[in-house]
């Protein structure tokens, strides 16, 4: 193993056998990751319809040591291609410096969660270290969290937890703290409600992870001057999302699922980096005509531009809805829409009406893929109508097709970012695979936990989306 001082030198490439050695090492990590992540796939399918706070504490540890060892892998990659090693090792496997090396990326993270029943907040171990307070000391509660954020990150944390705490809606957004020592550190927070048997909010978790961004500041005050660019733009890309998407981030506020009706649930995932909001949408509404308007979709480009279009694209996708436009006009309006838009973004889109009272969902596509349908334990997805880009300046008509869904069963709309550790090739066979705990679910919100739960963790190099909609059995 390297010395103290490997990080104050040039550091050697490593010897024949010190390579052996942490060849085997690497090994050992990467086949302990596999151990561990087969450990969870093995609990989460045995507790299928169970989200009490124990279940979702699992999984967030479950997530937690994934990262940790993904990170202690990095690291010995580093030591055998003969770079310089952390200063130290902290007992999760990272550097045990006070922030991230220069120039990598951070990846300490810990787990809380706020029990709201009998006051009671627990904290792991990492988030003692992140947030620079001593192991023991009491950790701090939502009243109390505020108090050490910069200023005017405050409503954006108080807006978090209101909507999840109120709205039931998970959480995601980034905010920075003021250490002790006043130095001020970047950190993002994601986590959900947990609801009792009578569906109220009894408690909250949440996974806290640095996000790289820190300042040397020496309180409060220094942490408010010169707001980056990047950050002003991020947040105001993100209000604007938040604005535009339907407000409920878990099962839709349709009318109660009866037999023929739709259940509906969606999930937006950021991609790994989190730094830039990209311009996917999904969106699910009751129109006047007795059908539902399903409908999920990808603009190219990041940030504010990418945000704008995609609102322009869905208030205008949504009038016409509303005005009885069927799914395969309507792409090509939003076509013409995009064309002639002062800053054009190409893009995909997949729009659906369903009707209850025949269970005829007719679709189409504008170079997007295709639903899965999922029936008595077995997936397919959907044969396309022809369709081509939003924005490409084709000119083509976009057809639509029509099928028929039956009590129960289940069917997926995603873009295409939901992909495994940055592989856009991963395909519609990772969602098949999931066919299985699709039936046994009871609702479309523990159907999109399952995707969130096999995707999440992923390093993505774009947003995703993922809808589900549940036919009432």
């Amino acid at each position: 193993m390297p010395s103290h001082l490997f990080a104050d030198r040039p550091a050697p490439q490593p010897s024949a056998h010190d390579a052996a050695v942490l060849d085997g090492l690497i090994h050992r990590t990467r086949q302990l990751r596999e151990d561990v992540n087969a450990v969870a796939v093995g609990r989460s399918a045995a507790a299928v319809g169970e989200d009490g706070p124990q279940a979702r504490r699992q999984r967030a540890l479950f997530d937690l040591a994934v990262q940790h060892l993904d990170g202690l892998d990095e690291r010995l990659g580093q030591l055998r291609a003969g770079l310089p090693a952390p200063r130290a090792t902290g007992r999760d496997g990272l550097g045990a410096q006070d922030g991230p090396a220069a120039g990598t990326p951070a990846s300490r993270a810990g787990s809380a969660e706020w029990n709201l029943i009998t006051d009671e907040v627990s904290w792991s171990d990492e988030l003692y270290e992140i947030f620079g307070r001593p192991p023991g000391s009491p950790p701090l509660s939502l009243d109390d969290l505020p108090s050490v954020l910069v200023p005017e990150d405050q409503p954006q944390l108080t807006s978090m937890v209101t909507g999840c705490l109120v709205d039931g809606r998970p959480m995601d957004g980034e905010f920075r703290i003021v250490l002790p020592d006043g130095r001020v550190r970047g950190l993002r927070m994601t986590g959900e409600p947990v609801l009792d048997t009578e569906g109220c909010t009894a408690s909250m978790w949440a996974v806290l992870r640095e996000t790289g961004e820190e300042s040397a500041g020496h309180g409060p005050d220094a942490a408010q001057r010169d707001e980056p660019v990047e950050r002003t733009e991020h947040r105001t890309a993100v209000e604007l999302q938040e604005a535009v998407l339907p407000p409920w981030r878990g099962s839709s506020p349709l009318p109660r699922p009866a037999p023929g009706a739709l259940d509906v649930a969606a999930h937006y995932l950021p991609s790994a980096s989190g730094g830039r909001v990209g311009g996917d949408w999904y969106d699910a509404m009751a129109l006047p005509d007795g059908r539902t308007l399903l409908t999920v979709g990808d603009l190219a480009g990041q940030g504010i531009p990418a945000a704008s279009a995609m609102a322009m694209v869905l208030g205008a996708l949504r009038g016409m809805a509303v005005a009885g436009i069927e799914p395969g006009a309507l792409l090509g309006h939003l076509d013409h829409l995009l064309e002639t838009s002062a800053q054009p973004a190409p893009g995909s889109a997949l729009c659906g009406l369903f009707d209850p009272s025949t269970g005829l969902l007719t679709w189409a596509q504008a170079g997007h893929p295709a639903p899965l349908l999922f029936r008595a334990g077995t997936g397919r997805v959907l044969p396309s109508p022809d369709g081509v880009l939003l924005g490409a300046g084709a000119r083509f008509a976009h057809e639509q097709d029509d099928v028929r869904l039956l009590p129960g069963d289940v069917l997926v709309l995603h873009t295409d970012g939901l992909t495994r550790r940055g592989d856009r090739g991963a395909g519609p066979e990772a969602l098949l695979a999931l066919a299985s705990r699709f039936a046994q679910a009871r609702t479309a919100q523990e159907c999109v936990r399952s995707v969130v739960e096999e995707f999440g963790g992923a390093e993505r190099l774009d947003d995703a989306c993922v809808l589900v909609a549940r036919v009432g059995a």
